[in-house]
Formats: structure tokens, sequence, C-alpha cells
């Protein structure tokens, strides 16, 4: 995506903290001009100084992703300061840890507006410009829980799946309008970034992401490979496969499977220590770093990961295997026939 004339210009919401920091110091390593979007200050201006660091240039933009106004005109600074977006990554995210029934209409509420309509304004402020230039990438970074919900998160499955619902019917319409700006879905596995202890939890121990739990730079790895190949959706992370597979072939058993055992898994050993501080409605000061409490847990990219991100090699490999087993089955086959027939020639009578 890059062009010869000058950097590549990216806008990451959620850029503060956990996936969206690693995304935002994954583009500045290659020296992409970033639009870091977020409510924490404090976190903008760590991962500011990280992609500098990288080799990047970067723009912090302190807002809501709630509010459409304050996208926009966002949006219309970034492209004043740093010049035509070329990639916007949908990431910034909210979520409340309890059972449906101890959520309220307003939780219920926020979440819905940050973890889905914070997509939609992103969405349609990025391709605001990108349909009049007719180029230009989104990338909705989404979760293994748009296709299979869990207990406990019942406001943020839902979101995810609404965004992809979203993502979906505005690329059909992209294809009918003939448009050549690009949108890609990868949905992810369970990764640990801070949101275990800034995130409203009303469990009675700390919360946990569902593991096997990713690195945040593992994560960004693919967003900056998806950025640039823009495949239609990629399922992050062998968990994520199981998830979604298992969905189609077998829900009935997953909803009674997780029923009985999908409680723990999302519950650390240690006490709930919040005490209502989140960042829910309000953020918190400080920085939170890209990595969750969870390090000594975490796992970098798996073979999965791998082979998505270099099919022309798998397909290589397939088919230099296929014909390696052709040149030892072909000799072996011919062996094992049966010769031939000789063929009988009969005396003909003289006469």
């Amino acid at each position: 995506m890059n062009t010869p004339s000058r950097p590549q210009v990216v806008v990451v919401t959620g850029a503060s903290s956990g996936v969206g920091r690693a995304v935002s110091r994954a583009f500045g390593a290659r020296g992409a001009r970033v639009g870091l979007v977020a409510r924490n200050g404090d976190g903008l201006e760590a991962a500011a100084e990280e992609v500098r660091r990288a080799g990047g240039a970067a723009l912090v933009l302190p807002l809501d992703v709630a509010d459409a106004g304050a996208v926009e005109a966002a949006t219309a600074r970034v492209e004043a300061e740093l010049g035509p977006i070329d990639v916007w990554v949908n990431n910034a995210m909210a979520t409340v840890f309890a059972p449906v029934m101890e959520v309220t209409a307003e939780e219920f509420r926020r979440v819905t507006e940050v973890t889905y309509l914070g997509y939609v304004h992103g969405t349609q402020a990025a391709l605001r410009r990108m349909q009049l230039r007719d180029r230009g990438t989104i990338v909705q970074i989404g979760s293994a829980l748009a296709y299979r919900s869990i207990p406990l998160q019942g406001a943020y499955c839902a979101a995810k799946a609404a965004i992809r619902g979203f993502t979906d019917a505005l690329r059909t319409e992209l294809i009918h309008e003939g448009s050549r700006v690009r949108l890609s879905m990868l949905q992810l596995p369970a990764v640990n970034t801070p949101q275990a202890t800034r995130q409203r939890n009303k469990l009675p121990r700390r919360a946990q992401p569902m593991p096997p739990l990713y690195t945040p730079e593992a994560i960004a790895e693919i967003v900056v490979w998806a950025a640039e190949h823009a495949p239609r959706e990629m399922l992050i992370g062998l968990p994520t496969v199981q998830a979604v597979w298992g969905q189609k072939l077998a829900p009935g058993l997953l909803d009674r499977y997780l029923g009985k055992r999908g409680y723990g898994p999302q519950m650390a050993d240690a006490p709930n220590e919040q005490h209502g501080r989140d960042i829910l409605f309000t953020t918190l000061p400080g920085d939170p770093g890209a990595h969750g409490p969870y390090r000594e847990r975490e796992r970098g990219p798996d073979w999965q990961i791998r082979l998505r991100t270099h099919p022309r090699t798998v397909a290589g490999a397939l088919v230099l295997g296929g014909l390696a087993a052709l040149a030892l089955t072909g000799p072996r086959l011919a062996s094992s026939r049966p010769p031939p027939a000789r063929l009988r020639t009969e005396r003909r009578a003289p006469w």
C-alpha cells in the first residue's frame, strides 16, 4: 500500500493499549504516519513515543469513538496533517464481565456504542475519503465470539456479531458500486491485554480472557499483513478455527459445554480488586501498555497463523509434496502391474 512519494497513513482506534497499541507500533516500524485514537491521553502519548522510536510519525487523537462527530473531526485532522488515509483499523472495544441479568441497560448501551457503533463511525469516516479516491483499506478487528458466544460477556458477543453483519452488508455494497476500497475482517482468539483488569467486572474474581492467550504482537503482525493483502476474512489462531467450525457443526453441544464449563476459565485465581474502577464510562489515568497481567501464559503465533499468512509457500509445499508422492508411487505402481500377456501367433497352413 505504500506509494513511492509518501509514507503510508494509518489510523488505529483503541490505540492506547492492548492490540491497538501493538498494531500502532508495528505500523510505526514500517515508517507509517499513524493517527492514534483512544480516550486515554497518557496511553496515547506513550503509544506515540513508541511509534516514533520505531521509525514512524504519530498524531495523538484523544476522543471517544462512540461520538460520531468527534471521529469525523479527527479523521479530517489526520488527512490535513498526515495526508490521505491508506489504512483504517477499527479496534476500540468495551465489555462487561457479568451474567446478562446483572448488566444494566446503560451498560449494554455503552458496550454497544463503543464496540459496535464505534466501528460504524470509524468505517463511515474513512469511507467518505476513500471512496472519493477509490482506494484504501479498512480492517475490522473482530473476534471468535462473533461466531460463538460465551457466557459472562453477552453484550460484547452481541456487539462483535453486529460488526460482522455490518461488515458483510457493506462489502456487498462496495462490490455493487465497483469500488476498489478494500474491506477485511480478522476474527481473533483470546489475547493478553489490559482489559482483564480495566474493563468493568462484576465477577467475584479477576477476569481473564478464555485461554489460550496470544501476545498482542502476534496479532499486530497479522493486522499489518492483512492491511497489505486485504483478505475478505481471516480466522486467527487454532482456537478461533475450532470455535467457528464447532459452532457450524455442533452448536447445541457447544451450548451445553459452555454452560457447564464456560465460567471458570474466564476467572483467575486472584480476587476482583477493581472496586468500581474501570474504563466503561470514563477512562483511568496512567499508561496501561499493550500487555495484560498474564505474561507468563502468553503464546506467540501458532502454526495456523504462520500458514495463514504464507499461502503461496503453503501452496508450493503442497504441490511439491504431491509431485514427490507421485514420483515415489509411480515406479511402485508400475512394478506391481502383471506382465502383459504374450501375443500368440497362429501357424497358418501353407495352402
